[in-house]
Parts: C-alpha cells; structure tokens; sequence
C-alpha cells in the first residue's frame, strides 16, 4: 500500500492534518515529518511495538540506538536524568540541531536505547515536527526517513524513494534548513563528548561550554545513532576530493562532482556550492540526483573542519569509507 502524502504550509500547518497525525503516532503507526536537519521517521517512542516498526521499514540494526523527540525541554525530566549543565544546554541549544545524550530513566524502552542505559533526546527547530509531537502527546522516536545506509532525506521526494509502503503518513513541508543530522553531546560523564558532529557547530558548544567535547572513543560512540555503520551512501561509489589533481582513475566523463571548488572540466554533472551551509544544505540530494543521472562514481571535495565542515566531513568519510582521489 503506498503512503498517503500531505503537503502543509511549514509555518502555518493545517491543524485537522497534524492532529490526525498526532492520531496516527498514537495509534503506534509511522509518520515520516520534516525536522530542521533531515526528515524523521517518527514513532511512538514510548511504545515497543511501535519503536520495532522504525527499524524493520528502514532495515535499520536494532543495536543502533533512536532520538527521541521533544516539543518541551521540561518533556526531558520524564526520560531522562536531567542535571544542571544538561538544563543549561537545553535552555541555550533547544529547540535546535542538538541531542543530548543524559542517563535514562526506566521508562524509556530498551527498544529506543538499543539497552544502553543512556537516552538521546533533542528538540527540533521546525514548526511541523513541533506541532505533531504535541499532537501525539508523547515523545516521538524518530531516526532519518531513509532506507538504512542510503543518503538522508532532505524532501520529501527522498522519503518517499525509500520508504513509500513502509510508512502511514508522510507530510511534506518541503525542503529543510540543514540538511545533516543533529550534533550528538554525551553528558553522562564530567567532561562533555562529541558523539557525532551535525548542525549545531562545536565551536558554539566549546564557547558555552568554556572547553571542547572530547572526541568519543569506540565504547562511548555506541551510544549515538548514526557512528557504527556505513551511512548516507549512494548507490555508486564515493570518492574525495582533497585538492590537486585527480586520481587517474578517475574519469570526469563518468563521473559526477559535488563540492566548494571544481577540479576541472570534463564532469558529467557537477555541482557547486557558494558556501559550506549550502553544500551541507545540498549534499545529500545531490547523492541522489547523479544517482538518477547515471554516472559511475562521484567525486566529493574534503571541506574544511570548521561549522558545518565538520559534519560535512563525517558524513563524507561514512559515505565513501574514506576512499580518495
């Protein structure tokens, strides 16, 4: 059965359409919804059963934990251990691109945590996603609307490619703000770590922190979504692009380009960005796009670490297993 699809006005969503799909979400079925970063697949979080439907229509691993998401940081104190530093980033960071990982309470379900004993949580920037969680009543598991391991939906054209039939209801607000996934903190322990770079740049988390996340080791990445397997891979092969010539075996005529700076001539398709924003904006919808037309691998520019780049460059490195040209 193919998914109903409903349009709404980002800023002005027609309330009979969100409160059905508040309906539908308790109801323990699948509504796919656009957030600032990338479009979710949203279920019931506090319902197994409904929690288990995420992961069998994106043929997702079930050790890999879900956000939860939030339309009132005070929502956070029913799921989480929510201490002084962690009210103080909500306060500052939500609603926006930041998880939080806190230590979980019990009623969270072993099924959103992948049994850890922390829980990710964020609040989205984005009318929609704010107005159906509170129409759902509860916290709304949800992961990107995607296939496991193909490129993040940034529209809802993407949501529907993968996952028409495996989900109820998409609602389509068009394109997002972002375009990657939410910074990922761990709060759990005295020093901050950074799970997984996303929209929220860390140069703004060190400033209000007064010191930089550490980097997560192998242990402590298992409690991020997005960190243990390949993600936001195309199709075709991957390849980057660091500055100077190109690899010789690559071919321009067959090949796609998406980046800052191009190379050179010659490329099948090209796509070039006037800023990092508009490339992390761009990135993912442009994997898909040289899928549709056919070249045999793309070519993607390494950007630099800083703001966006950094998650440009994760989601890059994940895309092509750090293959370069």
């Amino acid at each position: 059965m193919r998914a109903e699809r409903v349009v709404l006005d980002r800023w002005n969503p027609d309330p009979s359409v969100i409160a059905r799909a508040g309906a539908i979400l308790r109801e323990g079925r699948l509504v796919a919804f656009p957030t600032e970063t990338v479009y979710g697949l949203g279920a019931n979080g506090l319902d197994p059963g409904a929690v288990k439907k995420i992961f069998l229509a994106k043929g997702r691993p079930s050790d890999n934990p879900l956000i939860l998401h939030l339309c009132d940081p005070r929502d956070a104190r029913s799921l989480a251990r929510v201490d002084e530093r962690a009210a103080a980033m909500m306060d500052a960071f939500w609603p926006g691109p930041l998880t939080l990982v806190l230590p979980a309470l019990p009623v969270v379900p072993g099924e959103v945590t992948a049994g850890l004993e922390t829980v990710a949580l964020r609040m989205p920037d984005h009318p929609v996603a704010l107005s159906l969680i509170g129409a759902a009543g509860c916290p709304v598991a949800a992961p990107s609307a995607n296939r496991s391991g193909r490129p993040s939906p940034t529209d809802a054209d993407a949501v529907m490619a993968d996952l028409d039939g495996g989900v109820d209801l998409v609602i389509d607000a068009g394109a997002v703000d972002v375009g990657v996934e939410s910074t990922v903190l761990d709060l759990t322990e005295k020093r901050a770590v950074l799970l997984r770079p996303g929209g929220m740049p860390v140069e703004k988390i060190a400033a209000f922190l007064g010191e930089t996340p550490e980097a997560a080791d192998k242990n402590s990445a298992r409690r991020s979504p997005g960190t243990r397997y390949r993600h936001y891979a195309p199709v075709v092969p991957v390849r980057v692009w660091r500055g100077g010539e190109l690899s010789p075996d690559v071919d321009p005529a067959t090949s796609g380009f998406i980046g800052l700076d191009l190379p050179c001539g010659g490329f099948a398709r090209a796509i070039v960005f006037d800023s990092p924003g508009n490339f992390a904006r761009g990135i993912f919808a442009g994997f898909r796009r040289m899928e549709a037309d056919g070249v045999l691998c793309i070519v993607v520019q390494w950007p630099d670490a800083e703001g966006i780049g950094l998650a440009l460059r994760d989601r890059i490195r994940r895309a092509s297993e750090e293959r370069e040209t």
